[in-house]
């Protein structure tokens, strides 16, 4: 990408995207052209979305309640990561953010918060989540944005998960998982859609963790010898899940 390019102004918008397609925005995302990066007329924006791409567009009208905006040139298709699930016990505040940037970034496809015993935020501000996916992927030059799932329960998703996701194993972090090595543990993973739960700070309650254990589409892995907090293995458990089952591989 040129650094001209680089430099415009990125944003997703849930508006189709084609050649010559008209694009009106309101709101902050008006505010940000118009009165933080003071563009107008003729100036060039960058705009995505998960089903059309990546759009060179210009703005044909830049008003104090609205910005109006025309598709140009397409600049890429869409670059939809690979089918790995995010499930992870929710965390407060600052930290909630983070975990929806990083794995954004990581490359996660869904992002699903999950209730277990020990979590302590018990009510999840969705927008909020949903917010964070969405500038993670302006920032980083994504051509997709993780699609954010409400909600549940631990023992309800686990029950459920034979009938609605089959196909799909978990990568569970279990610091008594039989193999030490995480690598050596994720290559006996059967190839397919993916998910990776990450527990709360207090860990999961005895009974979870047995339960975890008995699953046959729970695989269990280490992530080495120091404790990590939860948000910290997350990103660690994401960097070795791609580096071996997605797409880091050649």
């Amino acid at each position: 990408m040129t650094t001209a390019l680089h430099r415009m102004p990125r944003l997703f918008v849930p508006q189709p995207l084609a050649a010559g397609q008209e694009v009106r925005l309101e709101g902050k995302q008006a505010h940000y052209l118009r009165n933080v990066m003071r563009l107008g007329e003729g100036d060039a924006v960058r705009l995505f979305n998960a089903g059309d791409g990546e759009w060179l567009c210009r703005i044909e009208e830049a008003g104090k309640r609205h910005v109006r905006l025309r598709c140009a040139e397409k600049l890429a298709d869409p670059t939809p990561p690979p089918d790995i699930d995010y499930l992870f016990a929710p965390l407060k505040g600052a930290r909630l953010d983070y975990i929806a940037q990083k794995a954004t970034e990581m490359g996660a496809r869904r992002i699903r918060p999950v209730l277990t015993q020990h979590t302590v935020v018990r009510k999840v501000n969705m927008e909020r989540l949903r917010t964070n996916a969405m500038e993670a992927a302006e920032q980083c030059n994504l051509v997709f944005v993780p699609e954010v799932l409400d909600a549940q329960p631990l023992e309800k998703l686990l029950a459920d998960w034979p009938e609605q996701e089959p196909q799909r194993r978990i990568i569970h972090l279990d610091e008594a998982a039989p193999i030490a090595d995480p690598i050596k543990a994720l290559k006996q993973v059967p190839e397919g859609p993916l998910a990776v739960l990450i527990g709360p700070e207090g860990g999961f309650a005895p009974e979870e963790q047995r339960l975890l254990r008995t699953l046959d589409f729970v695989h269990s892995i280490r992530i080495g010898p120091r404790i990590m907090r939860a948000d910290t293995a997350g990103v660690a458990a994401l960097a070795l899940v791609q580096a071996t089952l997605g797409d880091w591989r050649e």
